[in-house]
């Protein structure tokens, strides 16, 4: 539990944040402490088990119990994952390293959230889905019309946010265009904010929210926050929370899963959202964070391309439900969700090419994976393009395939990476993946200007995914991430537009980009196969 946070710690934090020197410092500080916990802890590990394994009277027993311990796994991967990309590299580390893959699947392999986790989860889902449907009635599953349709029952059925047919949605090439909006919008908040970031970090951005975040709470507004804690480790000062809540009795705010500088399953599952909703009237989400590059405030690896997306009218009652979930299951302060929630006035037309606007949430809880289902839907019934955003192109076996495929049946599959890499390691995988979709047809593009953060999928020009999930691995099944499904908008074209706009200052990747030394082929070679266990 808790403490209260006292009035030095209060008056320490205000002056950390408001000198940018100390507030640096400390935050590294924190950050390398926590890396240096979690670095004695292996040597440690590494330590004991040479005492036990080869300086040990009982090695020989310790070793048979440690082959068992393999092949147990070993037959509980095979039948667990029913991908071989995703068997083989927790196959191979496993049989060579069995002390460090064993512990290590324990953390990273197994997806699913903990028990605790999970329980939490579930409870908060199913309180608030029966008040949502005594408030609205349960909604009817769309009968498909057109291509699109098909995917939106899918979306209705297993991820249970319902499809709307009106309102209106805007989509910014730009973090810098959309910030002033989402200023307006705070602005005119009347009775509710809610704010869900992975990030949020001192600087102009933050500053000027948050200024506006106490005068509407000073008003009455109420205000709810959550901001993932290992994404602001090197941000935010602890307890953070805490101060915020103390600003104003009509603020409150959650840390989700927070850092602790030990090994823990847990750790493994982050909140990547970025939903802010403002009197249930108006949302927002993309790829942005609140921090200043995400503006063009500060340059970080060149200009920092992103994209997000307005949506305003019924659909914005899915963005207040996914809020309202992750708040209730971890929350100690439990909120009533139909408090936030307004009646819908929107109908659907018999019109075959009306609007069709679909938020949904991916987590690490879904069987089959929400997301990657709906990219490779876009991808399989494609018939002349599919262009894609994406920051990191970590693909396993099956959505490597789907985009080979899409491209050899006469597709136009291009993709967007970054020129300028935020992650060495995660870059050279992105590019360890080109060879092998170049070879198949489609189109790799590196966003020259700098880093491009934007997750869009675009389909014919009649539908787009705008969001938080990557097309890599971790983005897909163990974090908590959201996007937004649409079509029949004129948001879709505006998407479009933006596509040929950034295909424009990017360079076409050539079989030049794929070559190698023989050890650079071999260092490809080996991230491939380790691919999924980043």
């Amino acid at each position: 539990m808790k403490k209260k946070l006292s009035a030095k710690k209060r008056k320490w934090i205000e002056r950390t944040v408001a000198n940018d020197r100390s507030y640096k410092v400390f935050l590294y500080n924190r950050f390398f402490t926590f890396l240096g916990a979690v670095l004695l802890q292996l040597a440690a590990f590494g330590f004991l088990t040479f005492l036990f394994v080869y300086n040990s009277r009982y090695a020989f027993v310790v070793q048979i119990v440690v082959f068992g311990l393999q092949v147990l796994f070993l037959l509980y991967i095979l039948n667990r994952y029913p991908r071989p990309s995703a068997k083989m590299g927790w196959i191979l580390l496993i049989v060579m390293l069995p002390f460090f893959g064993v512990p290590w699947y324990f953390l990273n392999g197994m997806v699913q959230p903990t028990r605790k986790m999970r329980k939490k989860l579930h409870k908060a889902v199913a309180e608030n889905q029966e008040k949502i449907e005594a408030f609205y009635g349960k909604a009817e599953l769309p009968q498909p019309q057109n291509r699109a349709d098909a995917l939106t029952r899918y979306l209705a059925e297993q991820a249970d946010y319902p499809v709307f047919y009106d309102g209106e949605i805007k989509y910014y090439k730009a973090g810098e265009e959309m910030f002033p909006d989402m200023l307006e919008a705070l602005k005119k908040a009347e009775k509710f904010i809610l704010l869900e970031y992975f990030i949020i970090a001192h600087g102009k951005m933050w500053s000027e929210i948050r200024t506006i975040l106490l005068e509407k709470a000073a008003l009455g507004v109420q205000v709810r926050i959550i901001y993932d804690d290992f994404g602001c480790m090197t941000t935010l000062p602890p307890r953070y929370e805490k101060y915020l809540e103390l600003l104003s009795e009509n603020i409150k705010c959650m840390t989700f899963n927070d850092v602790i500088p030990i090994f823990a399953l847990r750790m493994n599952n982050r909140d990547h959202r970025k939903i802010l909703v403002i009197d249930g009237k108006t949302a927002f989400t993309g790829g942005a964070n609140i921090a200043d590059e995400y503006i063009a405030e500060k340059r970080r690896f060149g200009y920092w391309k992103d994209t997000g997306i307005r949506v305003q009218g019924d659909a914005v009652s899915s963005f207040t439900s996914m809020f309202m979930d992750m708040w209730n299951a971890f929350s100690k302060e439990k909120e009533d969700v139909t408090q936030y929630l307004l009646p819908r006035e929107g109908k659907r037309t018999s019109d075959a090419t009306t609007l069709r606007i679909q938020p949904y949430e991916n987590s690490p809880l879904d069987e089959p994976n929400t997301a990657e289902t709906v990219y490779a839907d876009m991808i399989n019934r494609a018939q002349k393009y599919v262009w894609i955003f994406t920051p990191y192109l970590v693909l396993d076996e099956y959505m490597r395939e789907t985009l080979c495929a899409a491209a050899m049946r006469g597709v136009d599959v291009r993709i967007v990476t970054p020129a300028i890499p935020d992650k060495k390691i995660v870059y050279r995988l992105t590019r360890a993946n080109y060879g092998v979709l170049m070879r198949a047809g489609v189109k790799i593009y590196e966003y020259t200007p700098g880093f491009i953060h934007a997750k869009n999928m675009l389909c014919d020009g009649e539908s787009a995914v705008v969001g938080t999930i990557n097309l890599d691995y971790r983005s897909l099944y163990h974090h908590f991430e959201n996007a937004v499904y649409f079509s029949g908008a004129e948001a879709v074209k505006d998407v479009e537009r933006d596509c040929e706009e950034v295909f424009a200052v990017s360079r076409l990747c050539t079989e030049k980009d794929t070559r190698h030394s023989l050890i650079g082929k071999l260092v490809d070679s080996i991230l491939r196969v380790f691919e999924t266990l980043l």
